[in-house]
């Protein structure tokens, strides 16, 4: 049994007269004209790759908000261990996400820096913490609703100090 030769096929298939899918390239001569040059666009565009993960990363706790909001509205107002866990989780997140920034953006830090610098990716560190502190409001604004905050004078009457009576001030 022959073989199949593939190579011809290959003119009569019906699909010859579609151009090649993007970045594709039939010659090899275009990868011999400028190496160098075809190296440091690549280097160039997984660097901007990587900088569009990293602003991916920095607004992911803000894309995750809406469902802790809702998640926050089905667990009801009350203090009951279903309710309890979702602001303690809230509440702790933002917390561990924050004190894990650096390693969480050393994998989209750019070729020619360091990457677990404190100035690598600045702004989008920036955004992240911001969108962690968002997260960090709703939770609390979550204990609040639930009554697990201290904001009413009520709650501070076992500091508070009585003046003197009116009846025994005039002697």
């Amino acid at each position: 049994m022959p073989g199949l030769d593939y190579a011809a096929l290959e003119s009569y298939s019906k699909w010859r007269s579609l151009p090649p899918p993007p970045g594709f390239s039939k010659s090899s001569s275009s990868y011999s004209k400028s190496p160098a040059k075809s190296q440091t666009s690549a280097a160039a565009s997984y660097d901007e790759l990587k900088e569009k993960r990293a602003w991916d990363h920095a607004i992911a706790p803000a894309k995750a908000l809406p469902m802790q909001a809702f998640m926050l509205y089905m667990s009801g107002g009350g203090v009951q261990i279903f309710s309890m866990g979702i602001v303690f989780m809230l509440l702790l997140t933002p917390f561990k996400n924050i004190a894990g920034i650096n390693e969480a953006f050393a994998q989209f830090a750019p070729s020619t820096s360091q990457p677990r610098a404190f100035s690598t990716l600045a702004v989008q560190k920036l955004v992240f913490i911001a969108c962690n502190l968002l997260t960090l409001g709703v939770g609390l604004w979550k204990c609040r609703a639930m009554g697990l905050l201290p904001t009413g004078s009520g709650d501070w009457l076992a500091f508070e100090t009585r003046g003197v009576a009116p009846e025994i001030s005039l002697f």
